[in-house]
Parts: structure tokens; C-alpha cells; sequence
């Protein structure tokens, strides 16, 4: 006997739920367009390629948020014939081409900061602006990844907690620039440390450092997800003893957990008494489904039943 249930939520509508997830997500590209408009101008008039590379950094983000904002749009969608899973996936699809646009900015970056490193000296102009661009980018980003990261606990989504995790470490990277900024104006306070005017493109290359490894980290839970492993929490291990200490069930095998978006489905067969009524059978299967759903809250549940006599055949 196979058992189905449509998935546990929460308390609030599906309706409020995805307007939440959708705010936040456009929070990020609204904040996206403004950062990486100032950064342009201030990079531009102060020749910093530190700036520069982080203007290229946050129009990278603005083309991420954009992904993200449809994307946690179109997994917000209901199951339909085309797709019985649902539209889920479409967050870690999302998740994966951010983190190519991430490796992609990391390439270019090392380049120029390579480039400049060798090359004859490069004259940046560090002004009062150079300072107060990369201020505002770290007030910004700390309040959008704040936002980014409620929501996507609350919703239990991975497209919004990629973009939390994203600007969190915008946040380090932009400091590293202001650090490499410093650098600069000590080395032509202080002739004997000249050498310091490097700081910028030094700064540069740690940025980068820092992008290819928040990209890697992404890139590895995306493949992951769309490959559709298992939770890595303990939730596996936590079913299965949950739902052996169920007094009619005699054992518990062949489970599977995938996720899809928000949500998870989980499939697992039962052994159990085969003297046992079909309503006695019920009652089992929906205690089964409420043990899966205290573990795995947005959960999708099919349980097979197989009579003791049968399995042991």
C-alpha cells in the first residue's frame, strides 16, 4: 500500500510566504544597481583597480540577484504535469550559474592585478570618495545579507541563503579594498615605504581569493542538490530510528530523501505485521508521515507498506 501526503507547512500562506521570498530577493537587486553604479564612477575617476574589481564584483551580484529573484519566482510555482516535483530545483540552478559568474569575475581580477603588479606604475587617485564608496558598499551589504539570510531560514530556501552567504563575504572583500587603499596613501606619505602603492592590486588579488572560494563553496552545495543528495544533518539516520520505534513497524529500509527548493520528498517501505487491518495500516503510515515531519518540516512523504510474512518470503 503506497501512502501520499502533500507537504507540512508552516503557519504561514503559501501567498505571504512567496511575497516575503520575492521582497527580499528584489531588495538585493535594487541594492545591487545602486552599488555597482557608484563603484563604476568612483573606480573610473580614481583609476583604483581595487575598486574596479569590486565594481566588476557587484555587477556580477546584480546579474545574481536578478537569477535569484526569478528563479525563487519560478520555484514558487505549484507541481504541474510538465513537472510532478515541482519547480524547486530552479533555485539550485540558479545557485550553480552564480558561481561560474563568480569564477568568471576571479579570472579577470587576477589579470589585471597581475598585470599592474609587473607593470610600470600605476597612478591611482585615492580621494575621500574612494573611501566612502566602499563604506556605503559594507553598510549595504550587511543589511541586504541580513534580510537575504531571515528569509531564506525562514523558507528554507537555497537561492536566497547562496545570495546571504554571497554579500556576507562582500562584506571582507570590501574591507580588504579599503585595506589595500591605505596601503596606497602610506606608501607616498612615507617614501622609505613606496613599495606599499601595490597595495591596491595586492588588494585586488585578495579579493579574488576570497570570491573563488565563496564560489566553490556554492558551486559544490549546487551540484549537490541537483544531484540530488541526501541532507548531511543527520536526518537520514534520525528518520530511520524514529520510525523503528513505532510499535506495528518491524522494519524500516530502502529510504530516499531528495530535496526540491524549499521543500524535501521522501520515499521509504515498512514492514509490518500482515495480520494487521488496511485501517490499522493507515493509522501506522500517518504516524509514520508525522515522525518524517517533525524531522523534515516541508516534507512530501510516500510510504510502502509490506506485510512481515512477505518480506520474510
Amino acid at each position: 500500500m503506497k501512502k501520499q501526503t502533500a507537504p507540512a507547512r508552516t503557519t504561514i500562506s503559501h501567498s505571504t510566504g512567496r511575497r516575503e521570498k520575492t521582497t527580499a530577493a528584489l531588495s538585493s537587486v535594487i541594492a545591487a544597481v545602486g552599488l555597482t553604479t557608484f563603484k563604476i564612477v568612483v573606480g573610473l575617476l580614481t583609476n583604483s583597480l581595487g575598486i574596479l574589481a569590486e565594481a566588476a564584483h557587484s555587477g556580477l551580484d546584480l546579474i545574481a540577484a536578478l537569477m535569484t529573484f526569478f528563479a525563487v519566482r519560478v520555484a514558487d510555482k505549484p507541481a504541474d504535469r510538465e513537472h510532478p516535483f515541482g519547480h524547486g530545483k530552479a533555485e539550485n540552478v540558479s545557485a550553480l550559474f552564480e558561481t561560474l559568474l563568480l569564477l568568471a569575475t576571479s579570472v579577470w581580477i587576477v589579470y589585471e592585478a597581475i598585470h599592474r603588479l609587473t607593470s610600470p606604475q600605476v597612478h591611482v587617485a585615492v580621494s575621500v570618495w574612494s573611501f566612502i564608496v566602499m563604506g556605503t558598499s559594507i553598510v549595504v551589504d550587511v543589511t541586504r545579507s541580513r534580510i537575504l539570510r531571515r528569509a531564506a531560514k525562514k523558507f528554507n530556501s537555497q537561492a536566497l541563503e547562496a545570495d546571504a552567504l554571497h554579500f556576507s563575504t562582500d562584506i571582507w572583500s570590501s574591507s580588504v579594498v579599503i585595506l589595500g587603499l591605505v596601503l596606497v596613501v602610506i606608501g607616498r606619505v612615507v617614501p622609505a615605504l613606496a613599495f606599499l602603492e601595490k597595495g591596491d592590486a595586492i588588494a585586488a588579488l585578495m579579493v579574488a581569493v576570497i570570491v573563488v572560494f565563496v564560489g566553490g563553496q556554492l558551486g559544490v552545495r549546487s551540484i549537490q542538490a541537483l544531484l540530488d543528495a541526501a541532507p548531511k544533518n543527520g536526518e537520514y539516520e534520525m528518520i530511520l530510528k524514529e520510525v523503528s520505534r513505532i510499535r506495528a513497524v518491524t522494519n524500516v529500509h530502502a529510504l530516499r530523501i531528495r530535496s526540491s527548493g524549499e521543500g524535501w520528498f521522501v520515499d521509504l517501505h515498512v514492514t509490518m505485521d500482515g495480520n494487521i487491518t488496511l485501517n490499522e495500516s493507515h493509522r501506522v503510515t500517518e504516524r509514520i508521515e508525522k515522525k518524517v515531519h517533525d524531522i523534515l518540516l516541508l516534507s512530501d512523504v510516500t510510504v510502502h507498506v509490506e506485510p512481515l510474512e512477505l518480506a520474510e518470503d
